[in-house]
């Protein structure tokens, strides 16, 4: 009762990346409230394989739903799980990833309890509230932070009354951090039969086809990223040759995306990839809220725009004031001479 619930992404018998980030800042978040983090996993033959990918995250209480309609993930009947599991455990916070599997998931469950729903949080936080129209005040709401009207503004948005409080949150945003290896917490083999009726298998998957990704921008410890400023597709192949001498990931901001000079799956930011590199060098970009929402936790930002007063001017590390025809030739030059 009143906990704070994380949902598991599963594919296969793995646990998602974004489940576990979520875990740490779930387990954050239970502590602020003085409450116990619990998980929800679902899907096939999971059971002894899913254990010790979420527990060691300071989760109190697995639940786990072991049945073979339930993977590959279908809407129904994981949509079954959460609402009456939720009725049953009534929790106070729900965070899910927000993917292919939340942005479907999130909403229908929502709906479901009538909980209202903040997607793509860019930060969680914990927090009182004074309702000044109804005279109210509350203590130790959840708030769901991200960005709005374009990016113009940050929101921070509030569920006072409906419970639970629901968040999903991108992949990459928060940091997935183990907080005991041998942390012990319950776990709860789940009945699904209780919870999910026979009419909810409705869909089944007779195929599925999964691309392989085409870049590493979460896992590259450089990135070079490009914005409206490299001025065209062909000025992107400076980008690329810097980063084969680097050994670096190419990215880009939406901008340069919309511009036709790169493709989306490049693309750095809020409604693109977050990521976390060691370095980030950051070409033509301006900064617009929206894109450092994405990068902001980067080891080292190199700021290279004939802008001197660009905004991610503001938070980089490094300033390189020139146009990038002008300089990425000269880092590629001296890198080379440089590194033998």
């Amino acid at each position: 009762m009143n906990n704070v619930f994380v949902y598991c992404e599963i594919e296969g018998t793995k646990v998602a990346e974004v489940s576990q980030e979520l875990l740490t800042k779930g387990r954050k978040l239970a502590d602020t409230l003085g409450v116990q983090l619990e998980a929800v996993a679902a899907g096939s033959g999971i059971t002894g394989q899913v254990e010790k990918q979420i527990l060691p995250y300071g989760v109190d209480c697995l639940h786990i739903f072991d049945a073979p309609g339930l993977a590959p993930y279908t809407s129904k009947p994981h949509t079954a799980v959460l609402v009456n599991l939720f009725k049953q455990e009534q929790p106070q916070i729900c965070l899910m990833g927000a993917d292919v599997v939340g942005r479907d998931l999130g909403p229908r469950v929502s709906s479901a309890l009538h909980s209202g729903l903040t997607a793509d949080c860019t930060a969680l936080e914990i927090g009182p509230h004074d309702d000044k129209k109804l005279g109210k005040h509350y203590d130790n709401l959840l708030y769901q932070i991200r960005p709005a009207f374009g990016g113009n503004i940050v929101a921070t948005i509030v569920n006072p009354e409906n419970r639970p409080q629901m968040a999903t949150v991108r992949s990459g945003v928060m940091k997935a951090e183990v907080l005991d290896p041998n942390y012990q917490g319950k776990v709860i083999i789940e009945d699904v039969a209780k919870f999910v009726p026979e009419t909810e298998y409705v869909t089944r998957v007779l195929d599925r086809h999964v691309e392989a990704a085409k870049n590493n921008l979460k896992g590259a410890p450089i990135i070079v990223a490009g914005g409206y400023g490299v001025g065209s597709r062909e000025g992107f192949g400076l980008l690329y040759e810097l980063a084969h001498v680097l050994h670096a990931e190419v990215g880009a901001s939406r901008a340069a995306v919309d511009a036709g000079f790169c493709d989306h799956d490049l693309q750095i930011g809020q409604t693109g990839v977050t990521v976390r590199p060691k370095v980030y060098i950051a070409c033509g970009i301006s900064g617009a809220i929206q894109h450092v929402a994405g990068m902001k936790e980067s080891g080292i930002i190199i700021s290279i725009n004939s802008d001197e007063n660009a905004p991610i001017n503001q938070i980089a590390d490094y300033v390189i004031n020139g146009t990038v025809e002008e300089v990425l030739p000269k880092l590629i030059k001296y890198y080379k001479q440089n590194s033998k």
